[in-house]
C-alpha cells in the first residue's frame, strides 16, 4: 500500500463516536419526529385497494370428486367448529376472528392480530 491509498480516519481510541450520515428528513434510530403522525397523515393512501378474505378452513381433493360436488354437498374443512378463522389481507395473514351474524349477513369479528413473525 502506498501513501496516496492511506485513508484519513478519526481516532476512535478515545471512545466518541463517528456523525453518522443519514438522509435528509430521515429522524435518526431512537430519535422521535417532533411532531405526532396521525391517520390524516395517511389520507394519501385511503382509496388505495385490498383484498380481505375470511378463511373458514380449506379442504384437499382431487379433480373427480370436485366434480361430483351437487347442491348440498358436504366438504369437510380442516377446523372444528368454534375455532378461529384465519383473515388476509393482499394474501397476507394479519389477523385471527370469529364468525358473527349481523343482521341478515355473515361477519368477522377479528380476536387476535397477527405480527410480523406471529403467524406460524
Amino acid at each position: 500500500m502506498n501513501d496516496d491509498d492511506n485513508l484519513d480516519l478519526p481516532d476512535l481510541s478515545s471512545g466518541t463516536e463517528m456523525p453518522v450520515d443519514q438522509s435528509p428528513g430521515v429522524p435518526a434510530e431512537g430519535m422521535m419526529d417532533e411532531e405526532e403522525k396521525s391517520a390524516a397523515d395517511l389520507a394519501p393512501v385511503f382509496d388505495v385497494p385490498v383484498n380481505i378474505s375470511a378463511v373458514l378452513g380449506k379442504a384437499h381433493i382431487d379433480v373427480n370428486s370436485l366434480l361430483k360436488l351437487t347442491s348440498g354437498s358436504v366438504v369437510e374443512l380442516d377446523r372444528k367448529i368454534g375455532e378461529a378463522i384465519d383473515i388476509y389481507v393482499n394474501n397476507r395473514l394479519v389477523a385471527r376472528g370469529e364468525v358473527v351474524v349481523v343482521e341478515d349477513r355473515l361477519g368477522v369479528t377479528m380476536t387476535e392480530i397477527i405480527k410480523d413473525g406471529d403467524a406460524a
